[in-house]
């Protein structure tokens, strides 16, 4: 179950990021202003957010088993629009990347139906291992440009809605874990009940900063590096895949860190490592070594602060609500993906710089730090302790 949840949302989140490695392209044969190109990429990502809010609240009642095939049946529709007409213009992108959205709800799908398989002491590795299908990301940098240049403009869309159509049939065959019950309270009541736990504002927060940085380079990085440094295109997505990768890679590792030391801890040290990668790269060193060094630091960092960000979540939300908790969370980390692209493409435009961008982004990652050393240990100290003390109590496969 694990291993096909992965794979559904790597496949979601390579449809989700279509859009962003061919950033450049559209700019240069559409001539748009670099806000416009910020604001492609980006919209995706926020009603993606946005989603995860009634699909992880629907996943909560409904159970992964179903909503896996819709999501990913339903994320067809936009990418094959996107493939046969909708690149011929700004406005149709737009709507487009709007509808785009939905794969990236798929995320709120999979961390319940993941969770509730593992016990509590090895959930933080299971759902750093499922977070690992952001690597899909990772596949359209790879993939996108290269299957334009071998093909047309389609074919990149059209070699996705296929692996989504294979996917969307083989994810019937998931199941959810034993003993697992929907909620029978409306959406709205639980809704409100999950506004009212701690750890859903503090972990949102946190995620926004760990994940919303971790979209946001992956989104810009190719437009950054072009502009920045003046790579070509596909030099430019190649390097973006290379972050992407270090930080799929650590996210597990976050999660199993955080399983041995705390989460706590694995976070406070990632916050600290991407403060200081922001700073060194706020002064647009080389990029060897000073300015690759900086930027694979941040993607490590970002991964395994993405990862120990769950592990929490895990630790210390109600079994029954973790779906509604996720959608949240994984919505504010969306969101943190999406005004930074925006942010940085309005000050280069005025500035011709993007070093402005990366102080506010050092200057975020050291609030978040200063917030998990002090409101977060404080209160997951308590959560901790009382987790331990009911581990006993619950069953192995949770419902």
């Amino acid at each position: 179950m694990l291993a096909l949840a992965t794979a559904g949302f790597a496949v979601n989140f390579w449809a989700w990021a279509l859009l962003s490695p061919l950033g450049p392209r559209f700019k240069d044969g559409l001539d748009l202003s670099s806000f416009e190109q910020s604001l492609l990429v980006a919209v995706p990502v926020v009603v993606g957010s946005l989603g995860r809010i009634p699909v992880g609240a629907l996943t909560d009642r409904f159970g992964g088993r179903v909503m896996f095939p819709i999501v990913s049946a339903a994320t067809i529709v936009p990418v094959l629009h996107l493939g046969l007409a909708g690149h011929s213009s700004l406005g149709a992108l737009l709507v487009g990347g709007f509808f785009l959205g939905i794969g990236g709800t798929a995320f709120a799908v999979g961390v319940p139906l993941v969770n509730a398989w593992f016990p509590p002491e090895r959930r933080g590795l299971a759902i750093g291992v499922f977070g690992a299908g952001m690597g899909g990301t990772a596949i359209s940098a790879l993939t996108t440009v290269k299957l334009v240049d071998a093909g047309s403009m389609s074919t990149p869309f059209l070699v996705t809605a296929a692996v989504l159509a294979v996917y969307a049939a083989a994810a019937l065959l998931l199941r959810d874990a034993p003993g697992r019950t929907g909620p029978t309270e409306p959406a709205a009541r639980r809704l409100a009940a999950t506004l009212r736990l701690p750890i859903t504002w503090q972990a949102s927060a946190l995620y926004a900063v760990a994940f919303g940085g971790y979209v946001a380079f992956s989104v810009h990085l190719p437009t950054y590096l072009k502009t920045g440094y003046g790579l070509a295109q596909a030099d430019a997505a190649n390097r973006m895949a290379g972050f992407v990768l270090l930080a799929v890679a650590m996210r597990p590792f976050g999660g199993w860190l955080s399983d041995r030391i705390g989460p706590v801890r694995v976070l406070a040290g990632s916050l600290a490592t991407v403060v200081a990668g922001a700073v060194a790269q706020a002064f647009t060193p080389a990029l060897a070594p000073v300015g690759t060094i900086a930027f694979l630091a941040m993607a490590a960092a970002l991964g395994a602060g993405s990862g120990a960000t769950f592990a929490l979540v895990a630790l210390r939300t109600p079994a029954d609500q973790v779906g509604s908790v996720t959608g949240v969370v994984g919505a504010a980390g969306g969101l943190g993906g999406f005004l930074p692209p925006l942010v940085m493409g309005s000050l280069f435009g005025l500035f011709e710089s993007y070093a402005i961008g990366l102080v506010l982004l050092a200057t975020v990652s050291a609030g978040a730090l200063a917030f998990t050393l002090t409101a977060v240990h404080a209160s997951s100290a308590d959560g901790e302790g009382k987790s331990r003390a009911s581990r006993q109590r619950e069953p192995r496969t949770a419902g």
